[in-house]
């Protein structure tokens, strides 16, 4: 196993047969001792059981000492029911653990609607609770993984004045990614001591420059949810301006890479739309223009063909709701301008593109005008695959 947690983090997985029998479905991180929360959320109005209740932990408590997340059930659109059984679970791991129940936060990916299934809950916890320290990052990322065609997980460490710390993030979601906020599911823990609400607001500026930046399927899931719990195992403080700014630049760049992991495992994904947007005339305009590109069913499925059919780029511009003058608009696909002043340029470089697109990652440059608003984003093609899982997702 490698340790790759930050000190005083212990992980266990157990098989509870939620959906398919033979892997671990159910994950527990525990730390040795009180964590500094800090959470984002989807803004799905239909918000998942655990949803509800990590909402309720972090605005209530703003700490807590373990992560409980499972595989296979979803306990979205589940009402009272589901937050019950919700609780219950919450209060069974505590029992186990000696911990108290709003110390630990709940999160579920699976089928919505189905009910917890509590008999099997209530055979796994005593195993699950046992097996902690028997797992690393990949381990517990495992035991949350539904259609994930590989585990996203990611470790750093890092040098701040006091000494050495530890960040990892660990992650799942292939398909219903379209995040609000965060990605599916999402825990980032660290080493480090720092205060409550300045952890929050770094991870609130570093999942918007990250995760809200990638999409698979446009789709926002109910049960979206991003932790960071901070618990200082390290002693190692991150408190000063030059300390802070090192620890937000490290952590946004970890929750970067596992977030280009998500995109790069969009469901039935082969490559990744880099997608960058310039010359708007302000940052919400060019956010609005790259995500209608990367949203563009037409798009992803061009991309998928290797088919160089930037109009379809164009178009989505066009329809995005931003105020621009086309004439102003140019675009460059895999580095190679198709469209310049109103009309196509670089017919001749056509057989040079269809060669180009055959690579994994496929850069579109868009420049809408003269003015200050830039946005990057990230997207996935889409393929037959994509179909094919999600029309047998419950089968």
């Amino acid at each position: 196993m490698n340790n790759d947690l930050p000190k005083g983090f212990r992980a266990g997985a157990a098989a509870a047969n939620f959906r398919k029998p033979g892997r671990d479905d159910l994950g527990l991180i525990v730390s040795d001792r009180p964590c500094v929360l800090a959470g984002m959320f989807t803004q799905n109005l239909f918000k998942a059981a655990p949803v509800q209740i990590c909402q309720e932990i972090l605005a209530s408590y703003g700490t807590a000492r373990a992560v409980l997340a499972n595989a296979g059930q979803a306990n979205a659109c589940t009402g009272e029911e589901g937050l019950a059984n919700c609780r219950e679970t919450q209060r069974m791991a505590a029992e186990l653990t000696g911990l108290e129940a709003h110390e630990i936060l709940p999160l579920s990916t699976g089928v919505i609607g189905p009910q917890l299934k509590m008999d099997l809950w209530r055979e796994t916890l005593p195993t699950l609770v046992q097996s902690l320290g028997s797992r690393d990052a990949e381990g517990f990322t495992r035991a949350f993984m539904t259609t994930d065609a590989f585990p996203k997980f990611a470790s750093r460490e890092l040098n701040l004045a006091g000494g050495t710390v530890r960040l990892t993030v660990m992650a799942k979601g292939a398909g219903m990614i379209c995040p609000n906020m965060a990605t599916m599911l999402c825990v980032a823990l660290t080493d480090a001591a720092v205060e409550r609400q300045q952890w929050q607001a770094m991870f609130g500026r570093a999942v918007e420059q990250t995760f809200n930046r990638v999409s698979v399927d446009g789709d926002t899931s109910t049960n979206d949810t991003i932790l960071g719990l901070a618990n200082g195992a390290s002693a190692v403080e991150a408190s000063s301006p030059a300390d802070l700014a090192l620890l937000e630049d490290a952590l946004t760049a970890i929750l970067a890479q596992v977030a280009h992991m998500l995109v790069k495992d969009g469901e039935g994904a082969k490559k990744v739309i880099h997608i960058t947007v310039t010359g708007a005339p302000t940052e919400a305009d060019a956010r609005t223009a790259a995500r209608s590109v990367g949203h563009s069913q037409l798009v992803k499925t061009a991309i998928y063909g290797g088919d160089a059919n930037w109009g379809r780029i164009i178009t989505a511009v066009g329809y995005s709701g931003i105020r621009v003058d086309p004439a102003a608009v140019s675009l460059k696909l895999c580095g190679i301008e198709r469209f310049r002043q109103g009309q196509p340029v670089n017919d001749h470089l056509e057989p040079e593109l269809t060669e180009a697109l055959k690579a994994d990652n496929i850069p579109v440059e868009i420049c809408l005008g003269s003015g200050p608003g830039s946005y990057s984003f990230q997207a996935s093609d889409l393929g037959h695959e994509y179909v094919s899982l999600n029309a047998d997702y419950r089968s």
